[in-house]
Formats: C-alpha cells, sequence, structure tokens
C-alpha cells in the first residue's frame, strides 16, 4: 500500500491581510485545550504574544492542502 503524502506549506505572516492575520491568530489563541498557565491571561495580551513571536520567527503559520486548515507551530519543532 502506498503511502499518501500531505503537503504542508508555510505561510509568511507578512503576506497575509491584516485582519486575515488577527483572525487567525485570535483562532489559534482560544481554541480548546490552549493552555497559557495557571493565571488567565487577557484575549489581547495572548494575540500580541504570538504577534511577536511570529515577527521574531520563533512560530510560523502552517497551511495543510489536504485539510484546508492553518496552524501556528513553534519553529523549532518543524526541524524535528
Amino acid at each position: 500500500m502506498a503511502a499518501t503524502l500531505e503537503l504542508v506549506v508555510i505561510i509568511p505572516h507578512g503576506e497575509l491581510s491584516p485582519d486575515t492575520l488577527d483572525n487567525l491568530i485570535s483562532e489559534f489563541v482560544t481554541r480548546d485545550g490552549t493552555d497559557y498557565g495557571e493565571h488567565e491571561t487577557p484575549l489581547a495580551s495572548r494575540i500580541g504574544q504570538v504577534r511577536q513571536l511570529l515577527q521574531r520567527g520563533q512560530v510560523v503559520i502552517l497551511f495543510s492542502e489536504s485539510t484546508g486548515l492553518c496552524n501556528i507551530v513553534a519553529k523549532d519543532q518543524l526541524e524535528k
């Protein structure tokens, strides 16, 4: 049985419109299972933290062509 390869593309955050990037980050930080530690962090702060990580290149936006979904992952996870 042949294995099917999933094509996953890194989307440069600077190529997204500001509204699209805001919506993507907002959806990411409000997902079920997202944990930010012992203390609740305001939504605006979480969005700002992710935006800074994107600007520093510590996280990237991945798009899966097979599912049509985006995810934000730590860059060091890609190298594993």
